[in-house]
């Protein structure tokens, strides 16, 4: 990519262009005609405002795993059940992740971004709470 400048007799000061630059004039109109050249002189006198459209650098959010834990007292079914109606699972899924979590301590309900695995998480709590189920539900960034 080649850099170009703006001769410095422009009314705005001196900016260096890109691929992404749209020279316009004063009206901001796109303006075909305007030559730009690196070089430093006054032999160029048109009326143009260049605007540079700038990509925001954007990442990827961070991902959370949204996790339940096992107890001794919440059934097997209520747990099932939380995951059919807060995660979308279907039976068979379910009953796989309810499974690990009464065999290993520990299973994962779903991988989110931060604002919904919370909200995932306050609803399961406040779902288990209603039904009087000690039934744990956190969240680990992935």
């Amino acid at each position: 990519m080649k850099n170009i400048t703006v001769p410095e007799n422009f009314e705005k000061r001196q900016k260096v262009l890109n691929e992404d630059t749209v020279p316009l004039n004063h009206h901001g109109v796109l303006n075909h005609e305007v030559v730009l050249s690196d070089r430093d002189d006054d032999s160029h006198d048109n009326d143009v405002d260049i605007i540079t459209k700038s990509r925001p650098k954007t990442r990827k959010p961070d991902l959370y795993k949204v996790v339940l834990l096992n107890d001794d007292y919440t059934p097997m079914d209520f747990v099932i059940s939380v995951l059919e109606h807060f995660f979308n699972k279907g039976g068979e899924e379910a009953t796989r992740i309810m499974l690990e979590v009464h065999r290993k301590g520990v299973g994962i309900a779903g991988v989110f971004t931060y604002e919904i695995a919370e909200t995932k998480v306050g609803q399961v709590t406040n779902f288990s709470r209603q039904h009087e189920h000690p039934l744990q539900c956190t969240m680990e960034k992935e």
